[in-house]
């Protein structure tokens, strides 16, 4: 039990460590949401373990990380989370690529909804260009997840 917590951890440590290792300028608009998709593979693979609570406080972690207003990311995170969780069998059952469709989705969603909020709190407006990490993301799901599905088999992760 304590591995498969701490090997969840570091995952989700290093996913942190990515989203705030610094890009050149050009690259930044790219990045995808590396923290997002690492709890959605867990949300997905162990749901009894990753759900909305570990959403909720990653989402304080990465809010104080990169100081935006707090509480956004624990939100936008903790309703994504929650709609995986809550599909995890459905989601499970697709081909991988047809999990990065909706993965893609769900990327989008998040980022709407962080729009949303940021716009109410700091009135900033829209410019399609915060959906490309929606898109990378999106190929980037197939990868994150044989990786750590590949990891979770190893070390029997339950």
């Amino acid at each position: 039990m304590s591995r498969s917590f701490s090997f969840i951890t570091f995952s989700v440590f290093l996913a942190l460590i990515m989203a705030l290792m610094p890009l050149p300028f050009s690259l930044e608009p790219f990045r995808p949401d590396w923290v997002l998709l690492v709890l959605m593979y867990w949300s997905i693979a162990l749901p009894h373990r990753v759900n909305i609570g570990w959403a909720w406080c990653t989402g304080l972690i990465m809010d104080l990380a990169v100081g935006s207003p707090l509480g956004v990311n624990s939100l936008t995170y903790s309703v994504c989370i929650y709609i995986t969780v809550s599909n995890f069998q459905k989601l499970r059952n697709f081909s991988l690529w047809q999990q990065a469709m909706l993965i893609g989705l769900f990327l989008a969603l998040y980022h709407l909804l962080q729009f949303w909020l940021n716009h109410f709190l700091l009135d900033i407006y829209f410019n399609p260009a915060y959906l490309w990490p929606a898109l990378v993301g999106m190929l980037c799901w197939p990868w994150i997840f044989l990786l750590l599905r590949k990891y979770r088999r190893h070390f029997r992760i339950r």
